[in-house]
């Protein structure tokens, strides 16, 4: 019989709790339940004024990064940091749900940093890095 996805987020989670939780993080669980795209389930890590929102559907799906009054998807987010060559390990290939919330957790101990304990200015900054990228014509973004 197969996990419903509110069972894989809290088994995922406990990844995630290592990195957060020291950090002053909290999870709270979200939504769960039906959508016409199948079972979902979601929550969010908070710590003040920064949140850290994670979906769930058949594998970790949205990341998107809340500080005060900025956000950011995880992939956007990376980019900013990383630039084009990335070395980012979220989102992956997997045919095992749990193997990206070791992703996740990889990417936010090494590359997250102005989120996890950077000041509002730094997270602003990756905020209008991306912000910039995205206004550039798709081809133009190819190296």
């Amino acid at each position: 019989m197969k996990r419903d996805p509110a069972e894989f987020l809290r088994q995922g989670c406990t990844t995630l709790d290592r990195i957060l939780n020291r950090r002053g993080f909290a999870f709270v669980p979200g939504g769960s339940g039906v959508s016409s795209g199948g079972n979902y389930a979601s929550g969010d890590y908070v710590n003040g004024d920064r949140r850290l929102e994670i979906h769930f559907r058949f594998s970790l799906g949205s990341v998107k990064y809340h500080f005060a009054d900025q956000a950011i998807e995880h992939e956007s987010y990376m980019r900013a940091v990383l630039g084009e060559k990335g070395g980012n390990r979220y989102p992956g290939f997997s045919d095992e749900p749990l193997d990206a919330f070791d992703s996740l957790a990889y990417d936010l101990e090494h590359f997250a940093s102005a989120f996890l304990n950077g000041n509002y200015e730094e997270f602003h900054q990756c905020v209008t890095s991306s912000e910039k990228w995205k206004k550039i014509p798709g081809l133009a973004r190819i190296p």
